[in-house]
């Protein structure tokens, strides 16, 4: 069994927001689940990380320290191509019409590898309306 081949325009479109820091919304399939979300480079990626731990206690704090470091290696990283992509405000859709997580901002990674398809645009939930009304 052969590996999979990674999409070269989905590949495209993570070494843009790689390295010009573009960013767009978009929605996957992997493995038959749906990841939404909006892309962010490797480096945004684990800067949030890393400032999720900052305050907490000492291994937190050793935690963060080691995720700044690995932000500022993605940076010297030079042109070796992109092998994974990486979502803020992400949701992961499993067969059932709510994401998990429901709400937060979810830093989201995973391997270009895995993507079996993509569309542009981000999966919006639907907002209930209170003032709704039937028809008779």
């Amino acid at each position: 069994m052969s590996a999979k081949e990674i999409d070269s325009i989905l590949a495209f479109l993570v070494e843009a927001t790689n390295k010009h820091r573009f960013s767009l919304d978009i929605t996957l399939n992997v493995n038959g689940s749906i990841v939404s979300g909006t892309t962010v480079s490797a480096k945004g990626y684990f800067e949030g990380l890393s400032d999720a731990f900052e305050d907490g206690n000492d291994i937190s704090k050793k935690i963060s320290e080691q995720l700044s470091q690995a932000s500022e290696a993605v940076d010297d990283g030079g042109s070796e191509m992109a092998q994974f992509i990486h979502l803020k405000n992400a949701k992961v859709y499993c067969g059932d019409s709510k994401p998990t997580p429901s709400s937060g901002k979810i830093l989201w990674r995973g391997k270009l590898q895995e993507i079996d398809g993509f569309f542009l645009g981000k999966i919006s939930e639907a907002r209930s309306s209170s003032s709704s009304k039937t028809k008779s």
